[in-house]
């Protein structure tokens, strides 16, 4: 019986799906199988009962559910002391951030970070929020600044930071790009490039809800979740996307960038920024970059 064995029983438990679990655990459906496979040879015991619709768990593993649980939780927490200690002497801050954050935000931090710890190793991941997350848990990673989920996990700290503001992209030659500003009227007939929700919850919403009082529904285009592949499918006239209003930094030819009206004032509030951490957990060096954070926090929100 391996840690490996009981997170993937745990995970499918919890979905009760084993695509669903393969996806959230990053591994390919047939893996996932030999490993709870196993883990019922090693206990001798069935506890999944699969059908070609169902996942249920049996008795027995009902009952073996909550003790692995028990054990994951503490061997994450076994881990996740020591490399606390570990750190504590060496000099290292780990940093995970969305693509928002590591364009603009972790550079500026960075720069007046070294000025006053130039000893300090400092390491950035680069990646989506349900990606960052669970590596924030396991220890991998000290300070992360994400989009918060919906519910926010209760042993993670999060401190929000600000809302990005966010413009139309839009094809240069079309009849659009030539306005100051847009409407939701503006966009009927107007096919709109859109992330799958699953994966950026906050993106996909905003465009949403810029259509709410509308007598129109907007055409939708599901292409990509990456902000590059999205404004190439603008720039080869597949459709209008909203999108951060960093991303007009970017130098994207025969592409037009145009703020909403002002009337949509809530809608570009839709687009947080927060900073996390473990709850409880003791980091001077972290702590360190959050005092610059916060010192910092006006003169960074006014390039978003």
């Amino acid at each position: 019986m391996e840690l490996t064995q009981l997170r993937c029983f745990i995970t499918v438990a919890d979905e009760l799906h084993f695509g669903h679990a393969s996806q959230k655990l990053e591994m390919h459906p047939s893996a996932l199988g030999r490993y709870i496979k196993l883990l019922e040879a090693s206990l001798g015991t069935r506890l999944l009962s699969r059908s070609t619709r169902n996942v249920a768990l049996t008795a027995h593993g009902a009952l073996f559910l909550e003790e692995a649980r028990e054990i994951v939780s503490r061997a994450d927490q076994l881990q996740l002391r020591f490399q606390k200690l570990a750190r504590q002497n060496s000099g290292r801050l780990r940093i995970g951030a969305i693509d928002s954050a590591a364009i603009s935000l972790i550079p500026l931090l960075l720069h007046i970070f070294r000025e006053k710890w130039p000893d300090v190793e400092v390491q950035i991941m680069e990646d989506k929020t349900s990606k960052l997350l669970p590596k924030l848990k396991s220890g991998r990673l000290d300070l992360i600044f994400i989009r918060p989920p919906e519910k926010m996990d209760s042993e993670l700290e999060n401190k929000f930071l600000f809302y990005e503001d966010v413009v139309l992209a839009i094809y240069e030659q079309h009849p659009l790009a030539q306005k100051n500003e847009i409407h939701a009227d503006d966009l009927i007939n107007i096919p709109m490039i859109v992330p799958e929700r699953k994966i950026r919850p906050h993106s996909y919403d905003l465009t949403m809800d810029l259509f709410n009082d509308v007598d129109f529904k907007p055409q939708l285009i599901k292409i990509s979740d990456e902000k590059q592949t999205i404004i190439n499918m603008v720039a080869a006239e597949l459709g209008a996307a909203i999108m951060p209003r960093w991303v007009s930094r970017m130098s994207v030819p025969s592409v037009k960038f145009i703020p909403l009206a002002k009337e949509y004032v809530s809608i570009r509030k839709k687009l947080p920024i927060s900073a996390v951490w473990v709850k409880d957990s003791r980091d001077e060096t972290r702590d360190n970059m959050m005092v610059i954070v916060m010192q910092e926090l006006e003169r960074i929100s006014r390039q978003y």
